[in-house]
């Protein structure tokens, strides 16, 4: 007859789970009191809201700060939990895909410990972390709150005095191109801390964030004077200026923010909606000289509730976002007329180049709305230095590997408009045109008057120059309307706007998407 057992754990097991239970927020009421009284979450919290529930399995958890020099090992355990890093695998957006698609590496400073900083030891498990994700082919996304680096880690100084040698970034840098890696920054980011989010694909930022590449305390260290944290890299200035992607209210927007973002490199979703197509016929003004929503045009073509934009307050001009058409995700890039007419300065040409590279090394095809008057110029525009930025189009375009699809609204002039297309009306899989496109080397305007600049001035009458203008410019839309521009065979087809859908699904089932090969990088900027 078998002995009862024991429902008593061994002493071991007893050991472990108490051991363990330092770690957990319910334990750490002081702490996490604290932090919700500034009206944020925890990590952990952050991380449960996160993640699918009961799939965080959780890494590294029994490290503490490199501090056994100057505090005894019980007060490290209680004070200092997994070293203010909390790292693991889980599942994320599990209800829209398999458990093979849906596994992310998961990171987060906690910022209850030490104010997030990057210690010693909590650098070596981010450096773990990385070679697991580079094995796995994972998304990674990191919760980046902190400080920066930690001077207080005594346990170091005897074999190292700056740490400079340490893997923790260069191992980060060098996931770019070969896994999505989403940066969520909240409260204060400074430093390393800071350098962990430039070095992501996005940024996912909350209104309360500051963040720079140093903290009040280096800032006066380095002699530049004394600010509170506040005052260093707001809201406000990162998302206009570029640096933050994805601007939103608070933790849990962001979380939110992060699982719609990273479904894009997840796959397809086989239920979906849309709009009745029928009314992109007048989303697009028939006067050729107003301007117009382009948002209306993107989110009536999208699935419903599928569109993510990128960097929205920077290079307004340019419009990037992600959606999805039939539940398969593409990203977007697409000319606003509302800012600047469309032309595309420097600033629009860099925010569209480290898109398409972005869609590139994942593999999701391009859709391109073009109404673009060219690239912008004259002498303030050449100040700065859109020769250069300009032709970032050109090179990345040149390159990909996916697809372009590329839909005229309306302008098509120039090299901005072959920017638009990849370099070529031709370098798309295909170009096509709604009846309002318009077509020509450059814009209407500018053409006549250059063009005609004779005739034009040998008018002495200023009724009749003006007549003679607007005949002029007439004639070239004339012969430079998708129509008659069509007849050339310079782009694909004009087609009614209520078709765009279908041209755009029956691309993407004609074309075969290859697995990248994972030997580009996607630039910080």
């Amino acid at each position: 007859m078998a002995k009862n057992k024991s429902t008593t754990p061994r002493k071991d097991l007893q050991d472990f789970q108490k051991r363990k239970s330092f770690l957990l927020d319910k334990n750490r009421s002081v702490a996490v009191a604290k932090r919700h009284k500034k009206g944020l979450r925890t990590a952990r919290e952050n991380i449960e809201d996160l993640c699918d529930q009961d799939t965080f399995v959780e890494f590294g958890s029994m490290i503490v700060a490199a501090q056994r020099g100057r505090k005894s090992e019980k007060d490290l355990i209680e004070q200092t939990p997994a070293d203010g890093l909390i790292t693991g695998i889980a599942s994320i957006n599990g209800k829209w895909f398999n458990k093979d698609e849906c596994k992310c590496i998961v990171l987060s400073y906690d910022y209850t410990v030490l104010a997030g900083t990057q210690g010693a030891f909590n650098h070596k498990k981010t450096d773990r972390m990385m070679q697991i994700a580079k094995k796995a082919k994972k998304p990674i996304i990191f919760f980046v709150e902190g400080g920066g680096g930690r001077p207080g880690d005594v346990d170091f100084d005897i074999i190292s005095t700056g740490g400079l040698d340490l893997m923790t970034f260069v191992e980060y840098a060098r996931l770019s191109g070969k896994v999505p890696r989403v940066a969520i920054a909240s409260g204060y980011c400074f430093a390393g801390n800071a350098s962990i989010a430039g070095c992501s694909d996005v940024i996912i930022a909350t209104q309360n964030i500051s963040l720079g590449m140093g903290g009040p305390a280096m800032i006066e260290g380095g002699g530049l004077g004394k600010f509170h944290p506040k005052e260093i890299g707001p809201a406000k200035m990162q998302y206009e200026n570029g640096v933050i992607d994805i601007l939103v209210k608070d933790e849990i927007e962001a979380v939110a923010t992060a699982k719609k973002y990273i479904s894009y490199f997840q796959g397809a979703i086989k239920n979906w909606t849309c709009k009745d197509q029928l009314e992109l016929r007048n989303l697009v003004p028939e006067s050729r000289k107003f301007a117009y929503d382009i948002f209306k045009v993107i989110n009536h073509m999208a699935d419903d509730d599928s569109v993510l934009e990128i960097r929205g307050d920077f290079a307004k001009n340019m419009v990037t976002a992600f959606i999805r058409i039939e539940g398969k995700p593409m990203g977007l890039i697409g000319n606003s007329t509302r800012h600047l007419g469309g032309a595309i300065d420097a600033d629009a040409a860099d925010k569209a180049a480290r898109f398409m590279q972005l869609c590139d090394a994942f593999n999701i095809p391009i859709l391109s709305l073009c109404d673009a008057p060219g690239f912008m110029v004259g002498p303030d525009c050449e100040k700065t230095a859109m020769v250069r930025h300009s032709s970032r189009m050109f090179i990345i375009g040149a390159s990909l590997n996916i697809p372009i699809l590329t839909i005229v609204l309306r302008k098509a002039y120039g090299l901005g408009a072959m920017a638009m297309a990849g370099g070529s009306l031709h370098e798309s899989f295909f170009t096509v045109a709604w009846p309002t496109g318009e077509f020509g080397a450059m814009g209407l305007e500018g053409a006549v008057k250059l063009g005609f600049k004779k005739e034009i001035d040998a008018q002495t009458d200023p009724a009749k120059k003006q007549a003679l203008y607007d005949k002029l410019v007439k004639n070239a839309y004339d012969r430079g309307k998708a129509t008659v521009a069509a007849s050339f065979l310079e782009f694909d087809e004009v087609i009614d706007p209520k078709d765009s859908r279908q041209w755009i699904v029956n691309a993407l089932e004609s074309i075969p998407l290859h697995k990248n090969n994972h030997s580009r990088i996607i630039d910080s900027w």
